[in-house]
């Protein structure tokens, strides 16, 4: 062993915690050699100072004593990284200003998540906790030629603990801490024979909610899960090693996807949230599609009686004397939470060498559900207004419509009340005062009129997120290890994932109510079965989704000299995607009698409010659903030069192409027109890095800087209540410094710094959604009644646009523009209308324009969403001797996340603030450490640290979903080893 792996053996060793490199310390290898350090960054064994790649690396015992359990905690010591949930039951792992913005069904992860080596798709990996690891690498930057599926910001590969030949070995541990939290994690290893090895291990998880209910004073959003491992070794000769690896996975809890929603309240009800603040406050119900297709309003323009609408848009809404919770962690909801995730994996690996060549084959299929439901709104909504409506629906329910006749005319029109009464029955079956029923989400679109619903005293709304998906992958790998300057890498991946019923839910009784009411009068002046406008709830659903990919990829390594070493790499890429899907809310008629799929109507063609329902216009004659089908293609790659300044410093310089495929957009609602699909992202990353050990090992010290060119990065926003994603252009540059400082061999301190800068590169104009007028004070924001979405109308000259819209609102019964609150951030006054009806009343030459979704903006300059300006982390570990050979060691960890926004549009409302969080250990370890005793505590300062928002579309109140680290937790811990 030279003076340098000597060292940095010796550093690392000693070290156990995070170590950057991607630093893999081998203890004991099989014939008893020393302590060697390695990587796998290239898909191969290499010297940790020979690979010229930004990676970071976390061994098993480094991530339990730095408490890195999940993702959530491995983000916060890793330069330029953020992680943060999303809003569909999915998360986006960022680095360096590269993350998963795309939403969809057919979009691709920016960081490439991997176990072993292999690809995964929808993983729920960061919904479990860590066990049983070997270690986990996170490489930073495009990994344009190696790594699976090509990844534009880097890889996050997770590997798992192999089974050993040589000895029996187990471990058990049990931790108990505050909210009741119970863990339990163990492993066995049991060799047989001298060729096999078996090894399993397994967690559970259980402990109360973080989250208080004040509706029953109950704890949501808890968590019960459990996961099992089982991997078994087989060498049959020193050449060949098999590895084969099951593992599953099972929640079932009260988990919330988003903590907590704030909003600056829009006391107009035409935002429903102002753009200014993220108060602790409820959206405007005003303002959501399910207040304005039921609204007094709209049914008076339908012809229908004003007096069924459920309430008046001028006048109090459901929300306005809701009092939300000044809490993050306190909520009020009738709705109790559900969370389901369940992951199978079963992967196998083959590696056979032939003498200087090795060629490993590794295969891994995947089985993934996610089912998660909660309340859309996390308040209370009152039910004050509606006894006017639901009386005159339980007085047409039992006598139909009156004809206002006089006698002997009939009173009321015959048979008119069966029209009326599968609504009561449905919905209020206990009369105007009892009990409000709701659709259920749980059976296709089946709702409460086909008797699947949920009743409440308040009026419920809730949504759904769901996904099932299949997957495998197969990959060969043919790498070299000759004595002279050349070797090479030579490999494919062929993989195909296919994703079922992936649908987001929103259901609501005011939605439940608009859609009966509307349907029961439009079939009754057609002539056509008592009947209700299908699906009374939101649903967009990709009945099936496939994705076929295969790449062939290679690299050759030359020494140029002793010192001086030249890596190339291509890459092909070959993506083939297809979606069948459809988006439905109160699209076409269906008869109450029908209590089956609402598409088994016997009525056709499906006809809805406007006309034919069509899923997809672009193909002729009627469609049930939408598909379409894209492929990609690309050649990416990198070419790296490093100089190895003396055995101990190294300089790098690397050119790297990344590549992510494009994807498909939903089918909309027939209300805005949007690409179809979206293009793929490419980017040219710069880097040179330079990797020192300093004092004989005391210090390690690796820097590195990026520059990044993106083009066509992909940004998901929310139209017609559903995720469509556009694509921009982006700058990115920045520097991360890691080091590892070791003063004596009981003292280590760890300490990493990035910065970034990340931005909107060219002139890239989009509608705010938070602020549809753009900022114009001539414009006027509009709230569309018919579908609950926003236009804004604009004019050659001050005033004209507000008169124009006072004018047709006049002919509609609808009131004249007004001015926002003048602490909303709004320029624009804002009035309930109809955008369609407004554009058709347009005088010729008049310079008046409807937009939608608003006036665009430039967002040019713009920093990327979830890309902190800084990042600082420090960790420092004392190990005291104790007697008898125990050890007692104390560390204490700090980090800290810089500035960063929630939203490409920046502004004070979309920041998210600079947060600390802070753990501490103190562990007693025994002789030989065979077992220990840890106290510790996480999240010290008992932060509400925010990581990302989400903004909700017009339809919903413009309401902000919050996602935050979590509370402070604190326990004890007893382990022991076998």
């Amino acid at each position: 062993m030279n003076k340098k792996a000597y060292w940095l053996a010796s550093a690392v060793v000693m070290a156990l915690p995070q170590v950057s490199n991607a630093q893999e310390v081998i203890a004991e290898e099989p014939d008893g050699g020393d302590n060697v350090i390695v990587v796998t960054a290239q898909r191969q064994a290499q010297s940790l100072q020979d690979v010229p790649i930004a990676v970071s690396a976390f061994s098993a015992e480094a991530l339990e004593s730095q408490q890195i359990e999940n993702a959530s905690d491995l983000q916060l010591t890793l330069p330029n990284v953020s992680f943060s949930k999303g809003n569909f039951t999915s998360a986006s792992f960022t680095i360096r200003g590269v993350g998963d913005l795309c939403v969809g069904v057919t979009c691709d992860a920016a960081t490439a998540i991997h176990v072993n080596g292999s690809p995964l798709f929808g993983t729920r990996l960061f919904e479990t906790e860590y066990f049983d690891l070997e270690r986990i690498e996170v490489l930073r930057g495009p990994q344009g030629t190696l790594f699976g599926r090509n990844a534009t910001s880097g890889v996050v590969n997770v590997v798992t603990a192999k089974p050993k030949l040589s000895r029996f070995e187990a471990e058990a541990q049990f931790e108990y801490g505050n909210f009741n939290s119970i863990e339990a994690r163990g492993m066995v290893n049991v060799p047989i024979g001298d060729m096999i090895g078996v090894r399993l291990a397994g967690i559970y998880v259980n402990r109360d909610g973080y989250t208080t209910n004040l509706y029953d004073g109950s704890d949501i959003d808890a968590r019960d899960l459990y996961a099992l491992r089982g991997s078994l070794r087989f060498e049959p000769g020193p050449d060949t090693t098999i590895d084969l690896m099951g593992y599953y996975f099972r929640e079932k809890d009260t988990r919330l996807r988003n903590q907590k929603q704030t909003c600056q309240r829009d006391p107009l009800g035409v935002l429903g949230c102002l753009n200014n603040r993220r108060d602790f406050d409820t959206t405007n119900a005003n303002s959501t599609v399910g207040a304005t297709l039921s609204s007094s309003e709209f049914f008076a323009i339908q012809g229908i009686p004003a007096v069924l609408g459920l309430g008046s848009l001028y006048g109090p809404d459901g929300f306005s004397g809701f009092q939300e919770p000044g809490d993050v962690r306190v909520v009020n909801t009738a709705y109790t939470p559900f969370y389901f995730a369940e992951e199978l994996q079963v992967q196998a690996r083959l590696e056979q060498k032939f003498g200087a060549m090795t060629l490993t084959a590794t295969g891994i299929y995947q089985d993934t559900e996610v089912d998660s439901r909660q309340d859309y709104f996390l308040g209370i909504q009152s039910r004050a207004g509606f006894a006017p409506a639901l009386n005159t629906l339980d007085f047409f329910a039992a006598n139909g419509l009156p004809t206002g006749l006089a006698p002997p005319a009939p009173a009321f029109i015959p048979g008119s009340s069966a029209y009326f009464s599968p609504i009561a029955g449905a919905l209020i079956p206990d009369g105007p005062q009892g009990v409000l029923c709701t659709s259920d989400n749980d059976d296709g679109s089946r709702g409460a009129f086909e008797g699947n619903s949920l009743c409440s005293e308040t009026p419920l709304s809730f949504d759904r997120s769901s996904e099932q998906r299949e997957s495998w992958s197969g990959e060969l790998i043919l790498t070299s290890d000759f004595d002279g300057p050349f070797n090479f890498l030579l490999g494919g991946i062929y993989a195909k994932s296919k994703t079922t019923d992936n649908s987001y839910y929103v259901n609501s009784f005011a939605l439940d109510y608009a859609s009966a009411v509307l349907g029961s009068f439009g079939s009754l002046s057609g002539g056509l079965p008592p009947s209700y406008f299908a699906t009374s709830m939101y649903r967009n659903n990709s009945l099936e989704s496939n994705l076929e990919s295969y790449g062939i990829f290679g690299e050759v390594y030359f020494d140029l000299s002793d010192r001086l070493t030249l890596t190339g790499g291509l890459r092909y890429n070959n993506d083939k995607k297809d979606v069948t899907a459809r988006t439905t809310l109160i699209s076409f008629l269906n008869p109450y009698a029908n209590d089956g799929d609402p598409f088994d109507t016997p009525i056709t063609p499906l006809t809805g409010p406007s006309g034919l329902f069509d899923a997809d216009p672009g193909t002729p004659g009627q469609q049930l659903a939408q598909f379409r089908e894209v492929s990609f293609d690309e050649i990416t790659g990198r070419a790296v030069l490093a100089f190895e300044v003396t055995p101990d410093n190294s300089l790098y310089a690397s050119y790297s192409r990344g590549y992510k495929s494009g994807g498909i957009n939903p089918p909309l609602s027939p209300i805005f027109a949007v690409s179809e699909s979206f293009g793929s992202e490419t980017i040219d990353a710069f880097e040179i890095g330079s990797k020192n050990v300093f004092a004989n090992g005391a210090l390690q010290l690796n820097a590195t800087a990026f520059y990044y060119k993106y083009s066509g990065l992909q940004l998901s926003r929310i139209v017609a209540r559903t995720s469509v994603n556009d694509t921009v252009d982006a700058n990115i540059w920045g520097v991360e410094l890691e080091s590892v400082i070791r003063p004596d061999p009981n003292w280590l301190i760890n300490l990493s710094f990035s910065y970034l800068n990340a931005k909107v590169a060219g002139d890239q104009f989009f509608s705010n959604p938070r602020d549809p007028g753009g900022g114009d004070p001539d414009a006027v924001i509009i709230k569309d009644i018919s579908n609950g979405a926003h236009c804004a109308v604009t004019g050659p000259a001050p005033g004209v646009a507000d008169a124009f819209v006072a004018g047709v609102n006049a002919a509609l019964g609808l009131r004249a523009p007004q001015e926002f609150p003048s602490d909303g951030n709004i320029a624009s006054s804002g009035a309930f209308g109809i955008c369609g009806v407004l554009a058709s009343a347009i005088p010729a030459n008049s310079g008046i324009q409807v937009l939608s979704p608003g006036v665009e903006v430039n967002i040019k300059g713009n920093t990327l969403p979830q890309a902190p300006n800084v990042k600082v982390s420090m960790g420092v570990q004392y190990t005291a001797e104790v007697g008898n050979g125990m050890t007692l060691v104390p560390r204490v960890d700090i980090s800290m996340t810089g500035k960063q926004y929630g939203n490409i549009f920046n502004g004070r409302i979309n920041r998210i603030q600079p947060f600390v969080q802070a753990n501490a250990v103190l562990q007693l370890n025994g002789a030989d450490e065979r077992w220990f005793v840890r106290g510790f505590v996480q999240n010290i300062f008992d932060s509400n640290s925010v990581t990302g928002l989400y903004v909700t579309d017009a339809s919903s109140g413009n309401f902000t979903n919050i996602y935050t680290l979590d509370p402070r937790r604190y326990g004890v811990a007893i382990g022991a080893k076998f």
